[in-house]
């Protein structure tokens, strides 16, 4: 059977996205093949040695379990948390599809629990998603900027390639997704020419499609947001190619929570 590299399980209200404020269980994995500038979750990129879990709902006290952890064992602490209770069941990150089997594993068995079950994943990893697709109701991916963000096999940020090509492969398997959500993550230094060519994939491959243009949360070496004038154009310009553009920053941040 199946095993998890878990990092964190855990209740508490989605923080970003068009799903913003409803109430969410996490499950979090280990590992990640990308960088991001920006990252809110270093702690994610490489494997855990062990997962904390919170042991009861809103609690914010947490036990240890040590890596990995038998799919079971997550479903346990999910019904522990209440799972049921929960509007959606995130399986975050890290990067879930450097997991596929297990998280295709655990996206049917807490499905079954009652809760949607979200998908949140760097939308790169085109090859994996097939054997998750169909045991999830939203698949929430990135759309990574190759002027912010750089493989980890990568020798130097300069020396990236773009990802349009794999996202818009990445796409075109997840829009068959009861619901479809991509992300852009904007920094003061994002370019243009980088974002309209992103709209222009996601319009052709999934117009149905809704794009959150994400002003970045500052960290790390990314201290600025873009200011509103910024958002407000490119989500006018996005908007005359797609028919659903949204300007959400991240909340959780707002009280001390990732």
């Amino acid at each position: 059977m199946a095993a998890v590299n878990a990092v964190e399980i855990f209740s508490s209200v989605q923080g970003e996205g068009p799903d913003v404020g409803r109430s969410t269980l996490f499950v979090r994995f280990g590992g990640c093949d990308l960088r991001c500038r920006w990252c809110d979750s270093p702690h994610t990129w490489q494997p855990a040695a062990s997962c904390r879990v919170e042991t009861a709902r809103g609690t914010g006290s947490f036990r240890t379990l040590d890596n990995p952890l038998a799919l079971d064992t997550v479903v346990e602490c999910a019904k522990a948390l209440d799972a049921p209770a929960h509007a959606m069941l995130a399986l975050t990150g890290g990067e879930p599809l450097l997991q596929p089997e297990a998280a295709a594993g655990l996206a049917r068995a807490l499905g079954a629990l009652g809760p949607e079950v979200l998908l949140e994943t760097h939308g790169v990893a085109h090859e994996a998603l097939p054997e998750v697709l169909p045991h999830v109701d939203v698949v929430s991916m990135d759309w990574k900027l190759a002027g912010e963000v750089r493989r980890a096999s990568d020798p130097a940020r300069g020396a990236v390639a773009p990802f349009d090509d794999d996202h818009e492969r990445f796409l075109g398997v997840a829009r068959a997704a009861p619901r479809v959500v991509v992300k852009i993550v904007v920094t003061p230094a994002s370019a243009d020419a980088e974002i309209d060519e992103a709209v222009g994939r996601i319009a052709r491959v999934a117009p149905a499609a809704v794009l959150v243009l994400q002003p970045v949360t500052p960290r790390g070496p990314v201290t600025e947001r873009p200011d509103a004038a910024r958002m407000l154009g490119l989500a006018a310009r996005a908007g005359q190619r797609l028919a659903d553009v949204r300007v959400i920053p991240q909340t959780h941040p707002v009280w001390g929570a990732l």
